[in-house]
């Protein structure tokens, strides 16, 4: 009877034990609410690695400047490292102009008299002419000491002088090879010439010089926008002129162009650049010899009265006034002089040439021939355009306040101008 009883408890214990562990329903789930959102287990916590020490690059060296052969304008081969020179040196009629143009005028460490305004002796037959080089950088050059006397009458270099200003490289215009080879030994720096050309800033010297500047003082970028440049205004000026036939053009007469600084109004030239460019007709003709010179006073009387419109360049005004003063009627047998088309041009030529005042000029010829084709130009602005793009500077009240510019570019009245 107790053992029946024993096991009947242990039946009804193990029974409550077997209910324990069955699970929980659960518990009913309302669609209409969200969800709750699932909690990412914390990650387990580690130990950060050690950041790796990037090892430091190397800086690669610099390159040295590499040493080339560069021939120059006079067909001389010459060793010298572009970009590499610091103290330069520029010697005879132009090369100051033209490097003044592409270089850097701090790296200059001598000048010639003739440029340096500051010296009370020195050549003074350009100082009432417009030199745009001189007027944007003559506050520089009256700091340096003298490479040289220079002018016209200069036909060699100091070599004493330019020694003095201890130059590492000389840009040179003296077109003679013996003597710049001989310059060069004396020296002991590159010697580079330059050349100027029969079709001045239009020539193909021109361009050269200025991508042979571009290259050594490495401002390759500067030379051919130049160069562009004066293309770009040699096609606009032939673009508005090349239609124009040949029985509606003007006769012009040119005169007063420079000669080593002798020149009035016989002083002339039957392939006068400009009037090239511009499809000018030119009323001399038949002239044994090409470039600047003087006719007989007798073939200028004799065209007179083909002469339809005269150009005097500004340089030959002082040499012309005492001339008409002992002759009134020196241009009474000129058409042009009568009907008053008379006109000035900028002196181009002071020191060799000023590349920037010729280009001005061939524009200010065709706007004077051709008025109706270039009503829209008007000089001032043009003459500052140009000068922006030879020196970033605009000139043209310096240029046409110079003593021998007669304020600029203008129709002579031929009653007094004169007088």
């Amino acid at each position: 009877m107790k053992r029946s009883l024993a096991m009947l408890l242990a039946l009804v214990m193990l029974l409550a034990l077997c209910a324990c562990g069955e699970p929980t329903p659960p518990p009913a789930v309302d669609e209409s609410e969200p969800a709750p959102a699932q909690t990412e287990p914390a990650p387990e916590e580690t130990e950060p690695a050690p950041e790796e020490t990037a090892e430091p690059e190397e800086e690669a060296a610099p390159e040295e400047p590499e040493e080339i052969i560069v021939t120059d304008m006079i067909g001389r081969e010459v060793a010298l490292v572009p970009g590499s020179y610091t103290r330069v040196v520029c010697i005879g009629a132009g090369a100051l102009r033209m490097y003044s143009y592409i270089g850097d005028v701090n790296l200059l460490c001598g000048v010639e008299d003739i440029d340096n305004a500051s010296l009370a002796e020195r050549p003074k037959m350009f100082d009432a002419v417009a030199r745009p080089y001189v007027l944007a950088y003559g506050e520089t050059f009256e700091t340096l000491p003298s490479c040289g006397v220079g002018g016209p009458q200069a036909q060699a270099a100091e070599a004493e002088r330019i020694l003095a200003c201890n130059p590492d490289i000389v840009i040179s215009e003296y077109e003679d090879v013996e003597k710049e080879d001989a310059l060069q030994e004396q020296l002991g720096v590159p010697v580079i010439t330059l050349k100027a050309g029969p079709g001045g800033v239009f020539d193909e010297n021109f361009a050269g010089s200025m991508r042979l500047l571009g290259q050594i003082f490495q401002n390759e970028e500067k030379a051919e926008e130049l160069i562009a440049y004066v293309e770009a205004q040699r096609a606009e000026i032939q673009s508005r002129t090349a239609d124009i036939p040949e029985e509606e053009k003007p006769a012009v007469y040119i005169c007063g162009l420079g000669n080593w600084g002798t020149t009035n109004h016989l002083m002339t030239a039957q392939n006068y650049v400009s009037f090239n460019v511009d499809n000018v007709k030119n009323v001399v003709t038949g002239l044994e010899a090409p470039g600047i010179q003087a006719i007989e006073e007798e073939l200028f009387v004799a065209l007179g009265e083909e002469m339809d419109i005269i150009i005097i360049d500004a340089a030959a005004v002082k040499n012309i006034k005492p001339l008409y003063a002992e002759d009134p009627t020196l241009f009474d047998s000129c058409k042009a002089w009568q009907d008053g088309q008379v006109y000035l041009e900028m002196a181009y030529n002071a020191y060799y040439t000023n590349y920037e005042i010729a280009l001005i000029n061939t524009w200010y010829i065709a706007k004077v021939v051709y008025p109706d084709r270039f009503a829209d130009i008007d000089m001032t602005e043009k003459t500052n355009e140009v000068t922006q793009a030879f020196y970033g500077l605009d000139l043209a009240e310096e240029i046409f306040a110079a003593p021998s510019s007669f304020g600029g570019y203008q129709q002579i009245d031929t009653e007094t101008f004169f007088k």
